[in-house]
């Protein structure tokens, strides 16, 4: 009779970071978490990866729809890797933020997930913008990360920082947008968090070779996406985030012309602790 072990379930939530964007092989967006999947395992057929990932998701989504098809998948290891796409719309909202994530959170633990998690970078940073638009988005981002890093805390979650310097000022780790890994970003993600997880037995397999195998974006490329797709991107924003981000940007001048702009600072303090005992222990 054979002993063989039953594969191990890995399921990746979130959105276009986790669909694996930036990381194009053979027509298809590959990413990070198949990368992982590949060496988890010293036999890769031993794991069953499903990537419920999509590009645009928020928050809302990863709750609603990606969440139950995951557990009805009884996964071992879970990604929950969201929350960019949450700050660049002008419905964002920390206190619905924290509670989707912690329910999230909870239900996956509770059927027995390791959760894998992750603080992004601040978008307008990545981005490049001006002071009076970046630093709305930068404060979002550190809310959205301080309620990722709380309760990575509270689920014991396999957890990286990919909002710190090492990672953000790398350039050679991002793609044309600047939003996104590349390869070489993906691969390298991929690789700390086999790391992370080798620590804790729960990667066999070996790492992802950090060594991409399509060259790195060039000049021509950003060009090419800023005329493509990045034009594609600024008109889906104006209908949601500009109008709204200028209005932040305007408060913003305001402040800084007044001296008064702790008072922003202040207030996305008072939201974010609002939303962390809001959300409380699991859920």
């Amino acid at each position: 009779m054979s002993t063989r072990a039953a594969p191990v379930r890995f399921v990746a939530l979130g959105d276009s970071l986790t669909e694996g964007v930036g990381d194009r092989v053979d027509g298809r967006w590959r990413g990070w978490a198949a990368l992982l999947a590949e060496g988890l395992r010293a036999d890769a057929a031993e794991t069953a990866f499903t990537n419920l990932a999509e590009s645009g998701a928020q928050s809302r989504e990863v709750a609603e729809r990606q969440l139950p098809a995951a557990l009805a998948l009884e996964p071992r290891l879970a990604s929950v890797v969201v929350g960019v796409n949450d700050t660049l719309r002008h419905t964002f909202d920390i206190g619905l933020l924290a509670a989707r994530l912690d329910r999230v959170c909870a239900q996956l633990t509770a059927a027995g997930a390791v959760l894998l998690t992750a603080c992004l970078p601040d978008p307008g940073l990545m981005l490049g913008l001006p002071a009076p638009l970046a630093r709305p988005l930068a404060r979002r981002q550190r809310s959205v990360n301080a309620v990722v890093h709380a309760l990575s805390a509270r689920y014991d979650s396999v957890h990286l920082h990919l909002d710190a310097p090492a990672w953000t000022a790398d350039r050679a780790l991002w793609s044309a947008d600047r939003l996104h890994p590349g390869e070489r970003g993906h691969r390298a993600i991929a690789a700390a968090y086999h790391r992370l997880l080798r620590d804790r037995g729960l990667a066999e397999g070996p790492p992802p070779s950090p060594e991409p195998r399509q060259p790195p974006p060039g000049r021509a490329d950003a060009a090419l996406w800023l005329a493509t797709a990045g034009t594609a991107w600024v008109l889906r924003r104006c209908h949601d985030l500009l109008p709204q981000l200028l209005l932040l940007a305007a408060a913003e001048l305001r402040h800084t012309a007044t001296g008064t702009g702790a008072r922003l600072d202040a207030r996305a303090e008072r939201a974010l602790s609002t939303a962390l005992a809001a959300a409380g222990p699991s859920q």
